[in-house]
């Protein structure tokens, strides 16, 4: 992805933030609670994770009884996350999550600060997956866990009947809620057509140095997760 298309990318994600959550759920069938629930239970019980892409909010706001770091480009997700997250988190008696603007590919983090490292939905836009996940080894504890979730795409065959689906039936209610036309969700469906399949990212997280690497197509067939460790 080049520089141009990485920031007008950016400029199209800060768009999505007022319908972000509503978009997400029409789109994902009601199942993006379930499968951010998953992530969680997947992580770590204790220690300090970090969230690479933290968007809006929408996964922070659920982590529970864990220190948590919150990673995302953009300042204006940053500026929407924070009173949404640390508000509920008080409400917990959980400590304050700390927001950090950065990018995957070049992690403002010492070696070895992070319990866990996960990424929900912005993985896809990540525009060096490999470095990002080079960067994400390096910031984990020996035996930390990574997790990513994000848009299946099994084979060729898959890859297209996904993009139909988020090309026409997504898009189409994107453009109802969005008011306009050219709405910022195409470039959602712009990056899964750019994306590798699930296996592709089983091998790259092997390549890159991580263990006991697995993944699964979650139901209804519309997402992967995969897990690995340092």
């Amino acid at each position: 992805m080049g520089e141009v298309d990485w920031n007008e990318l950016q400029n199209n994600l800060e768009a999505t933030i007022p319908v972000y959550d509503r978009i997400n759920r029409f789109a994902t069938v009601g199942q993006v609670s379930r499968w951010r629930r998953m992530v969680a239970d997947r992580l770590p019980k204790e220690g300090k994770i970090l969230e690479i892409g933290s968007g809006p909010g929408s996964f922070a706001e659920i982590v529970e009884g864990r220190d948590l770091v919150c990673l995302d480009p953009i300042p204006s997700m940053i500026a929407a996350a924070e009173p949404r997250v640390n508000s509920k988190r008080r409400g917990r008696g959980d400590s304050e999550a700390s927001f950090v603007k950065g990018e995957a590919e070049a992690l403002p983090f010492d070696d070895s600060t992070f319990d866990g490292v996960c990424s929900l939905f912005s993985f896809r836009d990540w525009y060096d997956k490999r470095k990002g996940l080079s960067e994400a080894l390096r910031v984990l504890k020996p035996g930390g866990s990574i997790v990513i979730v994000d848009p299946a795409k099994i084979n060729r065959l898959h890859g297209w009947l996904g993009k139909m689906y988020m090309q026409i039936w997504v898009g189409s209610y994107a453009r109802w809620v969005c008011g306009v036309q050219d709405h910022p969700w195409k470039w959602l469906t712009k990056t899964y057509v750019h994306f590798g399949t699930t296996r592709d990212y089983v091998k790259m997280l092997e390549e890159v140095g991580f263990k006991d690497v697995s993944s699964k197509v979650i139901f209804p067939g519309m997402a992967t997760i995969w897990q690995a460790k340092a």
